[in-house]
């Protein structure tokens, strides 16, 4: 199959491409990216005049419930969604049922979307066997059996295992991924602590809980030397003590929710149960923060952290609801909000979704590269759209971003060359 994507703005960050070319797919390969390529015949065309292409979105955090939630929504419906918001990779994260702590979960993951045939998902392994903070996973089992990184999603409560994980996951050159929050001063807490928590009679948690966990962690990565990569940042404090350490040689990187670029801690004052979210939503000040640390690369990557919950989940008051966001049609249109609020490049912005996590990770794709898989997004940059829970294709319509007007919507998604979205 020879597919030809004529007229279209090339954005490819990781080769410093930004112009207006063409795109030759072969077997779903990219054979070129040049005004013309002698001897090609394509069987199928694109006219993307007009539209961004871009490699395809690579998203480091989504939920997609299967295994054993399947009531909420299956790995088939968000890899629809997935494609449908221009993702052509996501990254499972470890706590399914059962946990990915097995080979046989992992490949059972991969088979499942392969055979739904709309995304490629890339699983997290379990740091600790069943997360239980005890006994370390098998990792070298984990990474043959496709896992790209390790992940407990709770932090460890003893030190002394955590510095083994990491000390085990270096040896097996893993990427260990680390979600920064002290347990014990997060207690029971379910949004921002401060003014709005004491005002509306909700248990906070404090910044420190979030940057208590980024100091310990990165003493030990210091000291051990392992790629640690750090999960939905939520403050300002934090980013900066990110940044201090990739300044003095650190292998770590970071990422953000689209969410917490864009929605603040005043977002709740209605009780909004789907601004319950974790880490939770902050002050005006992190916010801000977060973005510079967006602009000035200290966060490598937006993520989407997907967390689709049937409508009963969001039901109850606000601290005892289920916290989460249905977050993979808004991914790519949150993120291009900060091209005009702050002005940011368009290459630096689609860098943040596609080569950015994809260097975080080591893939080869987040490219559009002669030979690589022509994972890609083609996007209508001036198409203005709003988001409703009738056109959203996630099972799960948790989301605060209803009604709100977006600019820019993909138009095509294509995955190793086939196209799996097209928008009437």
């Amino acid at each position: 199959m020879r597919t030809r994507i004529t007229g279209g703005r090339i954005i490819d960050p990781a080769n410093a491409i930004d112009e207006t070319l063409d795109i030759f797919i072969e077997d779903g390969k990219i054979v070129a990216v040049s005004k013309e390529l002698k001897g090609f015949k394509a069987d199928e065309e694109i006219n993307a005049t007009g539209m961004w292409v871009m490699p395809g979105l690579i998203d480091l955090s989504a939920r997609l419930r299967e295994p054993g939630e399947e009531h909420k929504s299956t790995i088939e419906s968000e890899t629809r969604a997935a494609a449908s918001a221009g993702i052509t990779t996501l990254c499972c994260p470890p706590d399914t049922t059962p946990i990915i702590d097995t080979p046989a979960v992992a490949e059972l993951i991969q088979k499942r979307a392969e055979q739904a045939g709309f995304a490629k998902v890339l699983p997290i392994g379990a740091l600790t066997r069943q997360l239980n903070n005890e006994r370390l996973s098998e990792m070298a089992s984990l990474k043959e059996a496709g896992c790209v990184a390790v992940h407990n999603i709770t932090p460890l409560a003893n030190t002394q295992i955590q510095r083994t994980a990491m000390e085990y996951a270096a040896t097996h050159n893993m990427t260990v991924f680390i979600t920064p929050e002290d347990t014990w001063l997060r207690n029971n807490g379910c949004v921002h602590e401060g003014r709005v928590s004491t005002r509306l009679g909700l248990p906070g948690i404090p910044e420190a809980a979030e940057t208590a966990a980024v100091a310990r962690d990165l003493a030990l990565i210091e000291q051990i030397g392992v790629k640690a990569h750090f999960c939905r940042l939520s403050t300002a404090r934090a980013v900066r003590m990110i940044a201090r350490a990739q300044h003095d040689g650190l292998p770590v990187t970071a990422d953000v929710c689209a969410h917490q670029l864009h929605l603040t801690e005043m977002d709740i004052s209605d009780f909004d149960s789907n601004c319950h979210v974790n880490p939770p939503l902050r002050a005006q000040r992190d916010r801000e923060g977060l973005r510079r640390g967006v602009i000035e690369n200290v966060i490598q990557a937006i993520c989407s952290d997907h967390q689709p919950h049937e409508a009963d989940a969001k039901l109850a008051p606000f601290s005892s609801t289920r916290a989460g966001i249905s977050a993979l049609e808004t991914l790519l249109p949150l993120s291009l909000r900060l091209i005009e609020e702050e002005k940011q490049s368009v290459i630096e912005t689609i860098r943040r979704l596609t080569s950015g996590p994809a260097n975080i990770l080591n893939l080869d794709t987040g490219t559009l590269g002669v030979n690589k898989p022509a994972d890609i997004c083609i996007l209508d940059p001036d198409s203005y759209w709003q988001l409703s829970t009738e056109n959203m294709l996630s099972q799960g319509h948790n989301t605060p971003f209803i009604n709100w007007e977006f600019k820019g919507q993909v138009k095509y998604t294509l995955l190793n060359g086939k196209t799996v979205f097209k928008r009437s």
